[in-house]
This record gives C-alpha cells, structure tokens and sequence, in this order.
C-alpha cells in the first residue's frame, strides 16, 4: 500500500514536502531562466539582408517560447522516480538548471517510462514511485509507492491518482499525464511507423490517449513531423473547441486539428450548400464509388485514330498509332496520378521521335527532346487522346448524366442505385452546384486520381466509427507514407453510413492487418452509470465487451420528472463542477427559452463564453464529459434518429457522459431496452 504526506492548516509540512516545495519552485525560477535566455536569443535575429534565415530563427523562437510558457496554476512536475543512483522528477517538459542537470524530466522521455509501467512485480529498476497532490498548482501532498522488495498483495489503489481522476472539470479537456495507465501507456508510445486502431468504451480515455501518443510522437520525431505535418481529426468544431488545449498544455503547438469536412473543403474549394437524405448519402459514401470515379477519370483517355507527325526542319518523322498506344499503356502501368500522366506524354512521344532520328544517323540530345515534346503538333496531338479533366465538371457530370454515370458504373452499381444517385435538380454549372458533404468528399477522390494528394507524417482520427467509407478513403490518401491512431466506439456509432467493424475500416484506411486495442477499463464514468448505459449493448453492438468501471465511487444515477429548470438548481446546488444538460435535437429551443426564463444562465455547447450550465443537443454530445449530466427525455433522443438502433447508440452516447453524476429527466416511458429501473 502507498503511503501518504498532506498537510493542513492545523499539521505543518514535514521536511521531506517543504523540500519538495521548494523544488517545484525552483523549477519554476528556472523554467523563467530559460525562456529569459531564449528571449535574449531573438534579439539579435540576424543582418536584414538574410531575411530568411531571420524569419526560420524569428518563427523557431516563438514556437520555443509558447514550449515554455508557464501557468502557474499547472504543476510543473506531478511524480518522481527515486532508484540506487539518482531521483527523477516526472513533468510535462524538461527543465533544467544553469549547469544542465535536469530539474524535471519530460514524461516522454525514455527515463520516464517506469512511472507509467513499473510494478512491484516488474519493478524496471524503480525503489520508489511519488505522486504529488495539487490544489490550483500548489503542492499538498505526495504519496510513496515502494516497488523493490518482494511483491505486495494489498490493494493497489492511489488516493491521489484517484483524486486527479475525478477532479471536477471545468472548461476544456485536460491532459492526463499525471493519470495514464500501463495499458494506455503502450499505445501511446507505440512507434510512428505502427498504425493503431483502439476501440475504447466510454471513459476509457480514448481520445485523450490519441492525443497524448500525438505528443509523444512529435517528441520522438520532431524534425520528421515538422516537415509531413501531424493532423487531428474530429467529429464537429465543438469537439474540436473541446480538445483544442490539450496539446499545447504539453508544450506541443504544431499538430493542426480539422474535421473530415474541413478537409475535403479546402482541398476541393467547393462550398457545401447542399444536404442528402440518408439513404442516398449512404450510396455516395460507399466504396464503390472509388472504382466508379476511377473510371470515369480514365475513361478520358482515348485509343489513337491516326498516328503522330512532326515537322522538323525539312523532315517529318512519324509515329505510327501502335507505338503511341504503346506509350500510353506504359504511363498507365506507372501507377502515376492521371494528371501526371498526361503530363508525361509529350514526353514519351518526343522519345520516340528521337529514336527515328538517331536511327536516321542523327544526333540529338535530351534539348532535341524537350523541344519536340513543346511542339504545337506534339502538345495538340496528346492533348486530343488525354484531355485535363477538372474534378468538379467531372463529379457534377457523374451526378446529372445518366448515360455518363451509367458507362462508369456498368457492373459496380444497379441501375436503381445509379438513378438514387443522380442529382433531382441539376445545376446550371458545376460553379452552382449545391454540393452535399457526400459529394465533397466524392470530389475530393476526384481529385486525387487527378493529381496526388500530400501524405502527413500522422493523423489521429478520432470518432472514426462515423466515418463513411469513402470518408475513410480521404483520410488514407492523407496518411498514404504516414501512420494513424484510429480512436472510436462502435457501440457509439450514430451515422447511417458508420462503419460496421474496425477490419473493415482499416482496409478502407489503407491499413490492412493494423492492430486493434480494446480498452474497457473506464476511468471516468461511474459504475453505476455505466452499468445501466450497458444495458443497450446488446441491441447496439452485441460482439463488444462490456465496460467496467475502475474507480471506487459508485457516483450517482437518479431519475425525476421535475422541470428541467428546476432539476439543473438541484444539480448545481450539490457542489463544484461542470453540467451537462443533453437535450433532444428538437427541444433545445424551447428547453433554452425555460432556463432564461428562470433566470440560469446557459450556453448552447459550441458557443462562446462560460456559463455554469452548458445545454447540449443530442447530437452534439459525442466525446464530451461533464461532471453532472442532466438528461432530458431519453425516448425523445431515440426517436430523433433515422432509426431504432441507431437512435439506441445516441442515447448510450449520452448517458454516458457524466464524471460524476446523471440525472434522466422523464417525459413518458423510458425505451424498453433499458428494462426496469
């Protein structure tokens, strides 16, 4: 069992924490000695002549300088590993004093590794592990683990791991370096080259543990990183406000964080001003659509009719239809982007240009070459058997011709589906297309046949159960050199396009074979919560293993029919933290309308300022957590949905949201699948 030092008003700290104390405030002083010292470095950026270099050392410097930003608050260090040798002290950045010798030790580093995985039956060389309590960033107390000597079968249980789990949250997500468990460990230290897919239920800290191996990973590989880039996928811009902070708490300001929307949006400079109906954005999302782009694209290219003459001086060479066909299938079998491609042809025709002309008894060269392939004839002659093809004209086409659409899809798609497919009011233009989200991300496939999209480094893609397929196409050909971390819940899983298994979506990703974790340890919400959320598990996702709840609080379920306005009073009244009011779609109006009335103060989720009571429509919920959950009417969030099941996942998405406690709100029966209460 750990043992424990506090101290109150009424028991002074002994000398073992006023020395700890006065550790963390000389960290603190040195902290401040090294970003006066990188301050000093930007002075002087260089002679204004070497205006790049000044402006490469200008940026590096600033990105050094939010690295060591320091709030108070924030505790600089929230362990030590103590072994026959030297102590350590664990933090989320290294800080060292003027001689070089680490005063805190990144919790990336190598050094760092046994706080996380030492045991008393692996110990990894650790005598004693610390962990330190904090109030608002001052050092309260700390807690000795001994790991040497022979295991211990007592509880392993840490009041202060404990306490930190379940510390009230306020604002946006927090980092959980001080909190994270040997089974999330190895997924964040994973290495960058390993793509991993972890189906987590909820409050297992999924998201966080992405988050976290983003950090680890630009730590490790900063300079590769830096240049490929490390990008963070959401499921909305409110989850995205949620997370925003977490990376740079941990010294790390690079990642840039977008939803699947964002993506396909500014690599395709369309507009979404259109909406599809479920079914028919279930057609555009699937996979097939991939080989029906494909062919649309390719089917550009068309056979010669006649072969290529070019004047040059008193000479006309020609090259004969079977050798341009030749040339043809050649770049095809590259493997090349169509663009790319039709670039090279001038080119593979010049060649064979210059082999008659060498065979001739000439002597060109790769000049000789070039100016061939820039010729008028040569230009025009390719151009007529490999048009340019713009994306937009071409997936617009593909959506109001049939005849177009049908020679694409012959044998991919029943007629049906071709006809769901087409577009009921055409365009006048593809410029005045009302583009779906559906058909951005068909555009942006589009695109990439025709010129290839740039590869990052790494992309954590976070709710990835509600990714379509042809989603999940757009995030592999962005991480086609790179790796991922694929965060979901398939129990969670609320589109009508959602992914049925992570095999599945792996292959969708370009990651065949990736390995899956399982996380059903849960952290944050209570047991007795999770216990009755579960319940649903067999109508929503029968094949997942139930969650279980580690922590020793039971937290609290209750259920009422009062006013809402009059539940979240009752709610707030219990103590300190954050609220949660999840209502169906369709209420947040009017239930928004009641709390002003009754003089609380709210903010719809998304919106800015901070308010005590954040009112949350239902299908904003996902990845959120709130202290307090108020849930109003669970058989109204079911009905909201396109269907049963997956009005099933949605509200087992809501129940699950509370740290502490969750209140449900009655307005009629509760759904059968949750039994008696």
């Amino acid at each position: 069992m750990p043992t424990h030092q506090t101290t109150t008003p009424d028991h002074p700290p002994d000398p073992e924490l006023a020395a700890e104390r006065e550790h963390l405030a000389e960290s603190r002083r040195q902290l401040t000695r090294m970003r006066e010292r990188t301050e000093l470095l930007g002075a002087d950026g260089g002679s204004a002549a070497d205006w790049v270099s000044r402006e490469v050392l200008e940026s590096t410097l600033a990105e050094r300088m939010r690295q060591l930003a320091d709030d108070p608050t924030v505790p600089l260090f929230f362990g030590r590993l103590d072994n026959s040798d030297e102590t350590f002290h664990v933090g989320r950045r290294h800080i060292s004093d003027p001689s070089g010798d680490p005063m805190v030790v990144d919790w990336r580093a190598p050094v760092s590794l046994p706080f996380y995985r030492a045991s008393s039956i692996e110990p990894m060389g650790v005598d004693v592990r610390r962990r330190y309590g904090f109030v608002h960033g001052a050092l309260t107390g700390f807690e000795d683990e001994r790991l040497s000597g022979p295991p211990t079968s007592g509880e392993d249980y840490s009041a202060i791991l404990e306490a930190e789990i379940e510390r009230p949250r306020v604002g946006p997500m927090r980092d959980i370096v001080a909190t994270i468990q040997p089974e999330q460990d190895v997924i964040v230290r994973a290495d960058l080259a390993d793509t991993i897919c972890v189906q987590g239920a909820p409050g297992t800290g999924k998201t966080a543990v992405g988050l976290h191996r983003a950090a680890y990973l630009l730590y490790a590989h900063r300079d590769q990183l830096r240049r490929q880039g490390v990008l963070v996928v959401g499921p909305n811009d409110s989850f995205l406000r949620y997370i925003r902070d977490v990376l740079p708490a941990l010294g790390e300001v690079e990642a840039t964080q977008a939803t699947i929307e964002d993506l396909v949006v500014t690599a395709t400079g369309a507009r979404l001003r259109g909406e599809d109906a479920p079914h028919r954005a279930v057609l555009k999302g699937d996979a097939r659509l991939a080989e029906v782009l494909r062919r649309a694209v390719w089917g550009h290219v068309v056979p010669p009719t006649e072969g290529l003459v070019v004047p040059r001086g008193s000479r006309r060479w020609r090259v004969p239809t079977y050798e341009v066909d030749e040339a043809i299938a050649g770049l095809r079998e590259r493997g090349v982007r169509y663009g790319a491609a039709r670039a090279m042809l001038p080119q593979a025709l010049a060649h064979r240009v210059l082999v008659q002309m060498e065979r001739s008894g000439d002597s060109p060269d790769d000049r000789v070459q070039d100016a061939v392939a820039r010729s008028k004839p040569v230009k025009e002659y390719a151009a007529g058997l490999w048009p340019a093809v713009d994306p937009q004209k071409l997936v617009a086409r593909l959506l109001t011709d049939p005849a177009f659409l049908a020679d694409a899809a012959e044998g991919v798609l029943a007629p049906e589906e071709q006809e769901l497919l087409l577009w009921v009011k055409p365009p006048r233009s593809a410029g005045t297309a009302r583009w779906s989200l559906a058909d951005v991300v068909l555009l942006d496939e589009a695109r990439d046949l025709v010129e290839r999209t740039p590869s990052l480094a790494h992309i954590v893609a976070d709710e990835a159960q509600d990714l379509s397929p042809m989603m999940l196409r757009a995030l592999a050909r962005r991480s086609s050199t790179g790796s991922l971390t694929v965060l979901g819940d398939l129990a969670q899983a609320t589109t009508p396009w959602a992914t049925s298994s992570w095999d599945e979506a792996l292959v969708h990703l370009g990651k065949p074979g990736a390995h899956v974790e399982q996380l059903t340890r849960g952290f944050r919400v209570p047991g007795e919560v999770i216990e009755y959320a579960a319940r649903l598990l067999p109508h929503i996702a029968p094949d997942l293993e139930p969650p279980t709840s580690v922590r020793r609080s039971r937290g609290e379920l209750t259920f009422s029919d009062k006013a809402v306005a009059q539940a979240v009073v009752q709610v707030a009244e219990r103590g300190a933290g954050s609220i949660g009011l999840i209502v169906p779609d369709a209420l947040v109006e009017a239930v928004e309308r009641d709390l002003v009335e009754a003089s609380i103060a709210v903010t719809r989720v998304g919106d800015e300022g901070e308010t005590p009571v954040d009112l949350v429509p239902a299908t904003l919920a996902k990845g959120l957590e709130f202290d307090h959950v108020v849930l109003l009417d669970p058989a109204g969030i079911v009905d909201g949905e396109p269907d049963r099941r997956t009005g099933l996942r949605r509200l087992y998405v809501c129940l699950t949201r509370p740290v502490t406690s969750l209140t449900i709100l009655t307005r009629g029966p509760l759904p059968s699948e949750l039994g008696m209460v």
